[in-house]
């Protein structure tokens, strides 16, 4: 080798071994850009959230049954051998104490008066002109004391201590819609095949109420204040129920216990904080630790 290319290769050699270096030092770099990717917030499925906030619900216990009179007094003459001359009361009526409700007339002549014992509504009537009437035969009519009906009804056993006298109802009637009332007495026993017990909700009305007709009381018994989520949000499964939570952008399943429910929302009484991110809609398709892209239910529509 002359003098000449000795020099050359002493310029170009350390040029030479600088690109070798950035050229091995590459590799190296973009290694570390995926790792800092990897440290990105993961990226999935956008799902309907929403924030669990505080509720009270009403304790209601519901009674379905029959309307029947609560008294019923029925109306016979004093002696026998009389014959019905006129009727001055029909069924439906509402009359008052001491109210004429026929004329009776007797084989040795003259008027028997047949008077209402108590006020009330005629339920029913079998007085006819030229009928006989006597104290031991069908009853001339039938009055319910006081217009004071009962719906009678039946709620399972536990519900049943959680009634007592006095409580308020509001009752739906077929066919004489909605009427106020209150519980009036509670059996002591349980049916025990159905294990169900019997109810009686008292109703006083001036209107005639139609008996033997179905209806309905709900009975408010209490209420309690609790964090509440849609019934949507809640997963009934053999391992128990639960609701799935969002954080840090990945699914999490809580196991909770469940209370009353009211409006489309229940109450959950352990499991879920307040302010706690929840799936609105929780499904079996999302899983523990699936990565998730929350949207605020209040924001969907924007």
């Amino acid at each position: 080798m002359d003098r000449a290319t000795a020099s050359h290769l002493s310029r170009t050699l350390p040029v030479l071994i600088a690109v070798l270096l950035a050229l091995s030092v590459r590799p190296t770099r973009a290694a570390d850009t995926s790792g800092d990717a990897a440290k990105d917030p993961p990226k999935g499925a956008a799902v309907t959230v929403l924030k669990a906030q505080k509720s009270c619900f009403d304790d209601i216990v519901e009674v379905s049954g029959f309307v029947l009179p609560r008294e019923e007094t029925a109306v016979r003459p004093e002696r026998p051998g009389l014959k019905v001359a006129e009727v001055l009361a029909e069924a439906g009526e509402t009359v008052t104490a001491g109210q004429n409700l026929a004329r009776l007339t007797p084989p040795e002549g003259g008027n028997i008066m047949v008077q209402a014992p108590v006020a009330g509504v005629v339920s029913s009537s079998t007085a006819t002109i030229g009928a006989l009437a006597s104290p031991r035969g069908e009853a001339l009519f039938n009055i319910i004391a006081r217009s004071e009906y009962d719906l009678v009804g039946l709620v399972p056993v536990e519900d049943i201590g959680k009634l007592a006298a006095g409580q308020p109802a509001a009752i739906k009637l077929v066919g004489a819609g909605d009427i106020e009332g209150k519980v009036r007495r509670v059996a002591p026993t349980i049916e025990p095949n159905s294990q169900l017990g019997q109810v009686f909700v008292g109703v006083s009305s001036q209107r005639r109420l139609p008996v033997n007709s179905a209806g309905r009381a709900e009975i408010k018994t209490g209420q309690s204040c609790n964090v509440a989520v849609p019934l949507s949000a809640v997963l009934y499964s053999p391992a128990g129920t639960v609701v799935q939570l969002v954080r840090k952008a990945r699914v999490e399943t809580k196991q909770v216990e469940i209370g009353l429910t009211s409006g489309g929302q229940i109450e959950i009484r352990s499991g879920v904080n307040e302010g706690d991110i929840v799936v609105a809609r929780a499904g079996a398709l999302l899983r523990e630790g699936d990565p998730v892209r929350p949207v605020m239910a209040n924001a969907e529509g924007k």
